[in-house]
């Protein structure tokens, strides 16, 4: 490297400090990386080396003394007794070399690995006490994490309970599966929410959740492979660390293995760095870690990584195309979603000639042009996207890409929901969207059409029978009787349902509508309060959001989608097919005086007499708004058997607590 005067170092580090701070923060705190991990190790590097050129320019504040992410606010804290330290990095044989020089020249010998693959995840600490789980946490800056018990209690590889009455904490990594990574994406990407950048980040933030049935939801895996507290176990290795981990119940990654040298630790990463495409787990790398448990000891730590282990991190696989076409195409809820069209080229193992952009803000914030030449990569090596521009490669006459302002499909004016990244198209009529329109408006939530399924609208659809939900109205027997497997009787019934269905309380409609955020409770609570569609059509956001329980997402998602004019001539359809437009339903907040009107309820435990989506109907319909998390303004929790966490927060915060005898008393009495 070429010498610098103290000054230029000094200048330098000055650039260097914030903008690793930046991406650290967008990466760890806010799991929305801003580049590459290739692109943050290589600007690290350059911080390590001018830091080591001159100490006396190390600050207190600089990234490379700390350790990990900052913790969220809205998360307990959980002091860690022995501090999470990460881990340093090598990015060639030759650093890997300089690694096992300092090991066996600080112990007199050559040692023992073992070996492991990087898993791309999250750090996780578990606390056990008797063998039962207390305790799950981030590691957060190392020192201080977040307290994560509740959503790492739905981790199915996670044991509630060992198989030993051991009390211990391990560590280890919680990851989500590839498959899983590209489920959520597609999911997200649909809603028109941010996508994940990669498994690591998908992990972290459905880890950090306020809500543990998100994470739930999401599928997490894990790893462990650390014993950090040894009290009654004879365990003097790392490989044997690993298996009793599987013995006590914990998921092991079966792949690691002990050898003595480094040659065999270069087999090891040249065969995973051949197969980590087929792995159906995300891996950026492989880990030395000295076997022996006394020589760590004897090694011990940096402020910041331990001396006794090495993450040797694989280069990012990246392949270079051009970009001939930027096109659209539109999801069921009426997302749009750009592709860039390249020359094919080879990566990971397949031929790659598209890649998502995701949306808007990616097209210009990484400013993709038609023409560019552009290096690929996959994300979670499954998803081919685009890591940046080669800009010495732009052809002089490039000019930045066209965004659509109109829907590619019915000419529409697209629109931006103020909590999307996505643009989206609201137009009912829409045909790219309709005929899964039309099935959510037959459902049993919405309209309840009964026999009416995906199958006879793909029929009645493709039939050009039905364009939109209000021709649902207007369909004859003599229609219907041109469909497969239709006869007197499957005619009369459906046309019976369809008719039936117009006389459904308002709020069946604004729900089978389809209207972004609002779901069947969002729905009755609009109707019950403005009485009409009428009124809510009229309603502007801030007499919307006087209404309990609607926030701005929720009032600006309906007064966006009624300002439309087809949603307005879709409207008046279906009123000249006499579809109801009022609140039949029983009043809650007027005509109810129940223990329960107007209160925040939390369901807890497991109940005798009642299923959980039940009891909570039957609560709203008093006027109760059930909610999932116990808080200073929750009125009342129910507690059933089992009843955890939330009973012992509720206890805390001076909450009535009723059980199911009680509940059912105050039940019997709104009856009489």
């Amino acid at each position: 490297m070429a010498e610098i005067t103290k000054s230029q170092a000094s200048q330098e580090l000055d650039k260097i400090r914030p903008q690793l701070n930046s991406w650290r923060d967008a990466y760890y705190t806010k799991d929305a990386p801003l580049v590459e991990d290739n692109v943050y190790d290589k600007l690290y590097n350059r911080l390590l080396e001018l830091e080591k050129m001159y100490p006396e320019l190390v600050t207190p504040d600089s990234p490379s003394q700390e350790v990990g992410d900052e913790t969220l606010p809205d998360f307990n804290k959980v002091t860690h007794d022995i501090p999470m330290l990460s881990m340093g990095d090598v990015f060639s044989e030759s650093e890997l070399a300089e690694f096992n020089d300092r090991i066996e020249k600080n112990v007199g010998h050559e040692v023992d690995y073992n070996v492991e693959l990087k898993i791309d995840g999250l750090s996780l600490s578990l606390i056990y006490e008797n063998g039962i789980l207390v305790q799950g946490s981030t590691r957060g800056n190392g020192t201080i994490g977040e307290n994560v018990t509740e959503n790492v209690k739905t981790i199915k590889d996670i044991p509630q309970k060992l198989s030993r009455p051991l009390s211990i904490e391990v560590r280890g990594e919680c990851f989500m599966s590839k498959k899983e990574f590209l489920r959520l994406n597609q999911e997200r990407e649909s809603q028109g929410h941010q996508v994940f950048a990669n498994p690591r980040n998908a992990a972290a933030g459905s880890l950090r959740q306020l809500d543990p049935k998100i994470t739930a939801s999401r599928k997490l895996d894990t790893f462990m492979y650390t014993i950090v507290t040894f009290d009654g176990l004879e365990v003097t290795t790392q490989h044997q660390a690993l298996e009793t981990l599987k013995e006590l119940g914990f998921n092991v990654n079966p792949t690691a293995q002990v050898t003595t040298g480094l040659k065999g630790v270069k087999d090891f990463i040249e065969h995973y760095g051949e197969i980590r495409d087929d792995l159906n787990y995300g891996i950026d790398g492989v880990v030395l870690k000295v076997d022996d448990l006394a020589l760590q000891r004897e090694l011990g730590n940096t402020v910041k990584v331990p001396r006794w282990e090495i993450a040797y991190k694989f280069p990012p696989e990246q392949a270079e195309s051009i970009v001939h076409d930027i096109t659209w195409t539109i999801g069921r809820t009426g997302v749009l979603t750009p592709t860039a069209v390249m020359d094919p080229v080879s990566l990971a193992g397949t031929t790659v000639s598209r890649a998502t952009l995701h949306n808007e803000d990616m097209i210009r914030q990484k400013d993709i042009r038609i023409g560019d030449t552009v290096l690929l990569h996959k994300a979670g090596d499954i998803i081919p996207e685009v890591s940046q521009v080669v800009l010495s490669k732009r052809p002089a006459d490039s000019v930045p890409a066209e965004i659509p302002t109109h829907c590619p499909y019915c000419g529409s004016k697209l629109i931006h929901l103020e909590d999307e990244v996505a643009l989206r198209c609201i137009n009912p009529k829409c045909p790219a969207q309709v005929k899964e329109q039309l099935t959510h408006f037959a459902s049993r939530n919405a309209m309840n059409i009964d026999g009416l399924g995906p199958k006879i609208i793909e029929q009645l659809y493709t039939k050009e029978l039905i364009k939109d939900v209000a021709d649902l109205y207007k369909l004859t027997a003599d229609d219907l009787a041109t469909l497969d497997g239709f006869k007197e009787k499957s005619i009369n019934n459906l046309l019976t349902a369809i008719d039936n269905s117009k006389t459904n309380s308002v709020e069946r409609l604004l729900f089978g509508l389809g209207i972004r955020h609002v779901g069947a409770k969002a729905a009755r609570i609009l109707a019950e309060h403005f009485g009409d569609l009428d009124s809510i059509m009229k309603a502007s956001s801030e007499e919307i959001l006087e209404v309990n329980t609607m926030g701005e997402i929720i009032a600006n998602s309906i007064s966006t989608y009624f300002e439309n004019d087809d949603v307005k001539k879709l409207i008046n359809e279906l009123k000249s097919v006499n579809v109801n437009m009022n609140f039949i339903g029983s009043s809650n907040s007027n005509e109810t005086n129940s223990h329960f009107t107007d209160k925040i309820i939390v369901i807890t435990g497991t109940l005798k007499d009642y299923k959980r989506s039940q009891l909570s109907e039957i609560l709203e319909n008093l006027g109760a708004n059930v909610t999932s998390s116990v808080t200073k303004k929750t009125d009342i929790l129910i507690a059933g058997e089992k009843a955890g966490s939330k009973l012992a927060k509720a206890q805390k915060l001076g909450t009535e607590i009723i059980d199911e005898t009680t509940l059912s008393d105050y039940l019997d009495n709104d009856k009489e």
